[in-house]
């Protein structure tokens, strides 16, 4: 998953983006990530798919967006960019504005788009949304519909920091017509996965919080759900290829997803 917390660079610490890079079969990680991920494949081999599922489901979120009119993008919590990033698949000229708070992803990012100028990556934190908003950095006009993306970082941010006051914040700033995308980590998959995957990122530097399907769907209070509403990743609008790694079976997928329409 992909986030997304780094409180200071450190190589021997875990980190949740850098894990994320490995489950995707990148490079931009360190053996401290590969042992802590190779503890989680051992219980849970379909993360990888689930990886790739989560990725898969961002790409057809922005096409999906786009096709309602939508031309700026906030992503926030990016993660190290891969394939299939916010930019690459948003039509041309579409301004799209990545927020991360890890020093490393902020590198990677700004050295990847540093020619692209309707692009821009910004450092902020997902907990304090009210910093991000006013960032004028992003080049996001928010009097105009915007799509912004929590894309498998909500299960970073604690029940103490109020995820729900967080997603209200970020409804607030949004005229109509905007959408967001979520996908979040379940405490509703499998008991061994749920349990290791848990245990293994409370000792990184991003601990993990997992959701129920109820309390997922409660974080679109406020906005009119596309169908089919909350699923697991394969279960949003599939592509022919979105379900060969999950035949019959998405909540292998771990991680739930959904796109709500602020009216």
């Amino acid at each position: 998953m992909d986030q997304r917390s780094s409180r200071g660079f450190d190589p021997n610490k875990p980190n949740a983006a850098r894990l994320y890079d490995y489950y995707l079969g990148g490079k931009d990680n360190f053996p401290a990530d590969r042992a802590a991920a190779e503890k989680i494949l051992r219980v849970a081999p379909e993360l990888r798919a689930a990886a790739r599922a989560n990725r898969a489901f961002l790409g057809r979120a922005v096409r999906h967006l786009s096709g309602q009119g939508i031309t700026q993008f906030l992503d926030i919590g990016t993660g190290l960019p891969t394939q299939g990033n916010v930019h690459e698949v948003a039509p041309p000229g579409a301004r799209v504005a990545y927020v991360d708070n890890d020093p490393v992803v902020l590198v990677h990012a700004r050295a990847l788009l540093a020619l692209d100028s309707d692009t821009s990556v910004v450092q902020g934190d997902l907990r304090r949304p009210e910093e991000i908003l006013k960032n004028g950095e992003l080049g996001i006009d928010f009097d105009r519909p915007v799509g912004i993306l929590l894309v498998a970082v909500l299960h970073f941010v604690a029940r103490s920091e109020d995820p729900g006051r967080i997603v209200a914040t970020l409804r607030d700033a949004m005229a109509p017509g905007s959408f967001l995308v979520l996908s979040h980590g379940t405490s509703d998959a499998r008991a061994a996965a749920v349990t290791k995957g848990t245990e293994v990122y409370q000792n990184s530097a991003s601990p993990l919080t997992l959701r129920s399907r109820d309390e997922i769907a409660g974080l679109f209070d406020g906005f009119a759900m596309e169908e089919p509403g909350v699923v697991w990743l394969p279960q949003w609008r599939p592509d022919d290829t979105d379900m060969i790694d999950f035949p019959g079976q998405p909540e292998k997928s771990l991680i739930l997803c959904g796109i709500g329409r602020k009216t």
